[in-house]
């Protein structure tokens, strides 16, 4: 989020912003980390959206932010999101079905005939319905976008930092300046807090109780002698999930028992594969009941636990203070449209070419919430 909308602001504003980054090899950082896929099946009209408007951006990254003719590659495939349900899920889905085919959402509602018709490797003698998403779906290498929105940015005027903030200071009722760790201060008339899971530390000295917390997601890395022809993205009413990696295969689940703030990335449990993961998916994928894992890593989800969808806009009460951050785990894949929108606000005073403001986070003070269902 920070790199997009510094890269936003240089190019389309001639604003050349300052990016303060405390880790440059961005080891921890959630869009290092993260399965990088986009979907347009969520429940709410914004984050549907949001992701149409980013598809298209990463479908033409290489001419957006081409630098001295070199045209950034993501890997983008295009191969859909697939949810699945059971008879307990299945009204769940045709309401969210009906909200998709209203904004125009390219998603397809399957019956287990239809997906085995499409899917003969798919276990379907629990599953009433699939909802399968036919454009505007897939994943990407998030480390390849990262690279290619700091490039850009730098390109464009842009300079980033190597510096841990630590605090915001204050004038009066506006922001003054972000003060680091060493010392160093960066005085600046507008801040944009785009610290991920780290953003509500930053808020906390100025007695906000931003509601983003750290919440660990671990990712397996598998491996199996048999091909899935076709497969996208595929969400077993258990909560796993699974797509292709190349030659292998990545999946995930939501973590056992309560979630813990801030837990060491490398505490990957690995009982969770064994005890949850592997079982799901030898259900659901016959093929896979021969597998080996061969990685693994953990990252965070900066999860809005307040409604699960991203906060953006100022902060009330503190003029020039931005936010863009709690976008719980789909942050990566509204970078570009979020991006675009902040570095418009910031420079214009207008949102454009998306309009934001339902996500701003005076939602948060008002106790309105904007609940995203859809979240894995």
């Amino acid at each position: 989020m920070g790199a997009a909308t510094a890269c936003f602001l240089a190019r389309d504003h001639g604003v050349a912003a300052t990016v303060l980054e405390r880790d440059p090899t961005y080891a921890r950082a959630s869009s290092a980390l993260s399965a990088s896929s986009i979907r347009q099946q969520f429940s709410t009209p914004i984050n549907i959206a949001l992701s149409r408007a980013s598809f298209h951006f990463y479908n033409r990254i290489g001419d957006e932010l081409e630098v001295d003719g070199q045209r950034p590659d993501i890997g983008l495939s295009e191969r859909g999101y697939l949810y699945l349900a059971d008879a307990r899920g299945a009204a769940l889905l045709r309401t969210n079905h009906a909200l998709k085919r209203v904004h125009h959402v390219a998603v397809d509602l399957l019956d287990a005939a239809a997906l085995n018709a499409r899917y003969a490797w798919l276990e379907t003698s629990d599953i009433a319905l699939g909802s399968l998403g036919l454009a505007g779906e897939g994943w990407f290498d998030g480390w390849s976008v990262l690279q290619a929105f700091r490039c850009k940015a730098i390109a464009c005027g842009a300079r980033f930092e190597t510096a841990d903030a630590c605090a915001l200071e204050l004038d009066g009722a506006r922001v003054h300046a972000v003060r680091c760790r060493d010392g160093t201060r960066f005085t600046a008339q507008h801040v944009v807090l785009a610290a991920g899971a780290w953003s509500a530390e930053l808020l906390s000295p100025l007695g906000i109780d931003l509601p983003v917390r750290a919440r660990k997601r671990d990712v397996f890395v598998f491996e199996t002698p048999t091909a899935l022809p076709r497969c996208p993205l595929v969400i077993d009413p258990s909560g796993v999930w699974f797509r292709p990696e190349g030659t292998h295969f990545i999946c995930g689940a939501p973590p056992r028992g309560d979630d813990i703030d801030d837990a060491p990335l490398e505490a990957i449990d690995h009982g969770l594969f064994e005890q949850v993961i592997w079982p799901a998916l030898a259900r659901r994928v016959h093929a896979f009941e021969a597998l080996r894992v061969t990685s693994a890593w953990a990252g965070y989800y900066e999860m809005n636990v307040f409604d699960q969808n991203g906060l953006v806009g100022q902060w009330p009460g503190i003029d020039g203070l931005q936010l863009a951050c709690g976008f719980s785990g789909h942050g990566m894949q509204h970078a570009p449209a979020v991006g675009r929108a902040m570095a418009s606000l910031i420079a214009t005073g207008q949102w454009g070419p998306l309009d934001l403001s339902v996500l701003a986070p005076e939602r948060v003070m008002r106790g309105e919430r904007l609940l995203e269902r859809n979240v894995i």
